[in-house]
């Protein structure tokens, strides 16, 4: 059945009202410029990592539980792997499926770890959580948020319109659509927010062999990471394990550090660290990103995305008023 004139007409608008009703962010407003005083996140060293991807594996298992990152409310699915299954689910990269990803980089003949000469680098990728995050600041509607306690930049999926502003706000592009899906919502790490209540923490952490991922406030990690900078190649030391004050060590020889802890400034601050033996820009992170609160820059241009939107879908609502008038004249 075909669409008549005042259907059209009252679509039109309603569309066109909403549209320019969600110019104006009020998160955008209210965005905090320093980090809560009781932050959490994680910290990332590289030199630790063995590629052993138990990370990946525990995010998607425990993000699959309702309130997870990837759970998918009113809909029967599962991201783990069944026993007998033909495959192994082994993600290249951060998905609707995958929010956390363990990369590999390396040159010439690979043998040596964490150097560019004939060597590689694992790197771990997710979203950083930003002290001032740019996808909640463009966010119409305020499906995501920054939870002032914690600093935990979570997704509220009934409230989603689908307009994808927080894909294009991203400056480490980590939001992903589920364009697969009829009834699609963005997904990316929330570092397991879900589980806090329970006493627990982020699975990728909590199952690390090595202490490559530790959990953890904040500023300890910030201390964690500076301490570590200035420790000497080959002396030993003890990393912690799961937490950044976990009794819990693992002793081992300390490598060579790039003196820059990656998160500590880029976009304004982020509440994942990351350290690493090789320089970011070489394991695919953008170095060039500003040290300053991108939401200052973004949103000069991504408030007038609304209005014009709205105004193509007026000026098509005027031109098909006309159209239609003038076929009527011509018919009689």
């Amino acid at each position: 059945m075909g669409m008549n004139r005042r259907d059209f007409l009252r679509t039109a608008a309603a569309g066109s009202g909403a549209l320019l009703a969600s110019g104006v962010s009020p998160a955008f407003a209210s965005m905090p410029k320093e980090l809560p005083t009781g932050a959490v996140g994680i910290l990332y060293d590289a030199t630790l990592c063995i590629g052993c991807k138990s990370c990946m594996v525990n995010c998607k298992k425990y993000n699959s539980e309702p309130g997870g990152a990837l759970y998918l409310q009113g809909r029967t699915a599962s991201y783990e792997v069944k026993p007998g299954a033909p495959f192994w689910d082994s993600a290249e990269d951060l998905s609707s499926r995958t929010v956390n990803v363990i990369k590999v980089n390396k040159s010439g003949t690979g043998l040596n770890k964490d150097s560019t000469d004939n060597g590689f680098s694992f790197i771990k990728q997710h979203c950083l959580h930003c002290i001032t995050p740019a996808c909640a600041s463009v966010c119409p509607v305020g499906a995501l948020k920054k939870n002032p306690v914690n600093g935990v930049v979570h997704y509220i999926e009934n409230r989603c319109i689908g307009c994808r502003y927080c894909m294009m706000a991203c400056p480490f592009n980590i939001p992903k659509y589920e364009y697969e899906s009829a009834t699609p919502q963005v997904r990316k790490c929330q570092l397991c927010y879900h589980r806090y209540d329970e006493g627990k923490y982020s699975a990728c952490c909590e199952f690390c062999p090595t202490g490559a991922s530790i959990f953890g406030k904040v500023l300890d990690l910030r201390k964690e990471a500076s301490r570590r900078l200035t420790l000497k190649p080959g002396d030993e030391y003890d990393f912690p394990v799961q937490t950044v004050d976990s009794k819990q060590k693992s002793r081992r020889k300390v490598s060579k550090y790039i003196e820059h802890v990656y998160g500590l400034k880029e976009a304004g601050g982020t509440q994942y660290l990351l350290l690493a033996g090789v320089p970011f820009e070489w394991l695919g992170f953008n170095r060039n990103i500003k040290d300053q609160f991108l939401p200052d820059l973004t949103w000069a241009y991504i408030a007038k995305i609304p209005a014009v939107i709205a105004g193509v879908i007026l000026a098509g609502t005027a031109t098909w008023a006309v159209t239609r008038k003038r076929n009527k004249d011509k018919e009689g």
